[in-house]
């Protein structure tokens, strides 16, 4: 770090907090800036939230305000929890955080929006190349990110706590199944090509082929990409939306099952959430999914829809829902306790503790230079 003022010195600094991306919808992204960002879980430090309130207003935010505030506040830290910063904060590198939620940005061109491609994806390389404070999602992120960035970044774990954001703490578990009765599947997510729901709806069309009815309930805005299914929808879908906090819980405590099949993900906060209600979890067996869910999910490929199906059948026959509250509800209390952990050493960080990320399952290490 820097040369730092006496308040600095002291424990307590200035950060300059992007919130430039927060403007409409909240969604994952939005939720963790919201909750694991927020002034108040800063304290004592002195947050200075940077908004916007337009799309060229957070260009503007991005490449010239907070640029401005980094060479005029030579104590100041720089927060990027959402978007990454322009390049001209790299002119205080040091003193800029980058908080890294997944890098398909990099990895997944052919799921990015236009804009995503031509304006994100090269601020995000260029950010992993200069920035040296990344913090990180889940360790599966930071695993994506240690093999781009540049090879003195520091990589650290900070897994945001996940709270009963839909207040789902009393509900019983999932709603009551009945053998023959409909199997409610719910899918959460902006619908986009990287969430990959045509592969939820193959996975609904082979229960009702194996003779378990099933319907998709699907809770998301539209967003980028063509998706020829939302123009001939199959009767098994039920698409609600956006829905508020309060009508998402209504229809969780109706379902079955949370389903992802998506093609890629830093953590899927969704799932977590859902787990707060006792709800169970279909996931594809990938990396980030089993760190996330640990033994408490079903983990299935969704490119062989018949053999997730039979997966998926075989699970209920032996009593999977009945077992899914407590392993759903023990599963998020493992994950916020490491979050808990994580946050511990965040704070140290900015105070200035040298020896915050000492431990080495604190980072993500870097790879051995041969």
């Amino acid at each position: 770090m820097t040369a730092r003022s006496d308040a600095a010195t002291a424990g307590r600094r200035r950060i300059y907090l992007d919130q430039t991306h927060l403007r409409g919808h909240v969604t994952g992204i939005e939720r963790v800036t919201l909750d694991l960002f927020a002034p108040d879980r800063l304290a004592p430090h002195a947050v200075h939230p940077v908004t916007s309130r337009s799309l060229p207003g957070m260009v503007a935010a991005q490449h010239l305000t907070l640029p401005l505030h980094a060479l005029r506040d030579r104590d100041a830290l720089l927060l990027f929890p959402g978007f990454p910063p322009g390049p001209l904060c790299a002119l205080a590198a040091s003193r800029c955080l980058l908080y890294v939620h997944d890098t398909f940005l990099l990895t997944r061109p052919e799921d990015l929006s236009l804009r995503s491609r031509l304006y994100m994806s090269p601020s995000f390389a260029l950010a992993l190349r200069w920035c040296p404070n990344l913090f990180v999602n889940s360790r599966t992120t930071g695993e994506a990110v240690r093999a781009v960035c540049a090879p003195r970044a520091r990589v650290a774990l900070l897994r945001p706590p996940v709270r009963d954001a839909f207040g789902l703490g009393d509900l019983p578990g999932p709603a009551p199944y009945r053998r023959g009765g409909p199997l409610r599947l719910l899918a959460i997510g902006t619908i986009e090509p990287r969430k990959n729901y045509p592969a939820a709806l193959a996975l609904t069309a082979a229960l009702n082929r194996a003779g378990v009815p099933a319907e998709l309930h699907l809770v998301g805005r539209v967003g980028w990409g063509r998706h020829d299914f939302l123009d001939h929808p199959p009767p098994v879908l039920h698409r609600h939306g956006y829905l508020s906090d309060a009508e998402l819980r209504d229809l969780v405590a109706s379902c079955h099952v949370l389903l992802s099949t998506s093609k890629a993900e830093g953590l899927g906060l969704p799932l977590l959430e859902v787990q707060h209600g006792g709800l169970p979890v279909v996931a594809p067996d990938e990396a980030v999914f089993r760190e996330v869910l640990g033994t408490s999910g079903l983990l299935i490929r969704p490119e062989e829809p018949d053999a997730a199906a039979r997966a998926l059948v075989a699970w209920l026959a032996g009593d999977g829902l009945a077992r899914a509250a407590d392993a759903s509800r023990i599963n998020v209390a493992r994950w916020n306790a490491a979050a808990a952990e994580d946050g511990v050493r965040f704070h140290r960080f900015l105070a200035g503790d040298a020896t915050a990320y000492a431990a080495a399952d604190s980072i993500v290490a870097a790879h051995s230079v041969v």
